[in-house]
């Protein structure tokens, strides 16, 4: 389903990564996008934007660091995660939990439309954190190979984000993928061990990552699975 969309090649653009303007949000756009390191943020100025920054952030998913705090909320047994169960409502509330530093939502209806299809098809994926039966935190992204394209997360109580980020990364882990695209650099981020990378070396490593099967469908793996012994 890779298609060879005609992105300009994102080793040319400059440092703020913008490097396109136009198209759509079908899946075959948003994969031939993704697999090239090339990601949407529209804005109403530019509603069909598409980037690849230079530097990247980037986890490796065996540099994860969890903070004694988060393994202390992990052990007190507050949340319970899931995988791939509401992935909807998980992409809905990324596009309208507030945002202190952002005046609104890059996440459209389009893309939505675009992401739930992806979902659909076992490419696109979400973690959820739950209190009770109250959907409190999630992040949503794309699999592509052996590369997690990271999108969005939201919380409505603290550290329920950072619970469903650790969900992913170790299954992640587990599953042998190589590299989780974080974008763009976020004081978050860096707690759990991200780091900036060189765009060019990015690429290298994307396109060296989803050479790899990618492996569709829906993910299974219980939440209780996960280790916050380290």
């Amino acid at each position: 389903m890779l298609e060879n969309i005609g992105f300009p090649n994102p080793r040319n653009a400059d440092d703020h990564g913008l490097l396109a303007i136009g198209g759509d949000y079908r899946p075959e756009m948003l994969l031939a996008a993704y697999s090239q390191g090339i990601f949407p943020w529209p804005s109403d100025e530019l509603p069909y934007a598409w980037f690849s920054p230079n530097p990247r952030m980037v986890l490796l998913p065996q540099e994860l660091h969890i903070s004694r705090s988060l393994r202390r909320t992990f052990r007190r047994g507050h949340f319970h995660t899931t995988l791939d169960t509401a992935f909807d409502q998980v992409i809905r509330q990324c596009a309208t939990v507030y945002r202190a530093d952002q005046g609104g939502t890059w996440i459209t209806e389009e893309l939505i439309a675009g992401f739930c299809h992806l979902h659909d098809l076992g490419l696109a994926h979400s973690v959820e954190t739950w209190h009770g039966e109250r959907l409190v935190g999630g992040i949503y992204g794309l699999g592509l190979g052996k590369v997690f394209c990271g999108e969005s997360m939201f919380h409505h109580e603290t550290d329920a984000s950072k619970v469903a980020f650790v969900t992913l990364v170790q299954h992640l882990h587990r599953h042998d993928f190589s590299l989780v695209d974080c974008q763009l650099h976020t004081d978050h981020l860096e707690q759990f061990g991200a780091r900036e990378w060189d765009r060019d070396d990015f690429l290298d490593a994307l396109e060296e990552a989803i050479h790899f099967p990618t492996q569709p469908g829906k993910w299974t793996d219980l939440a209780q699975d996960i280790s916050v012994s380290r």
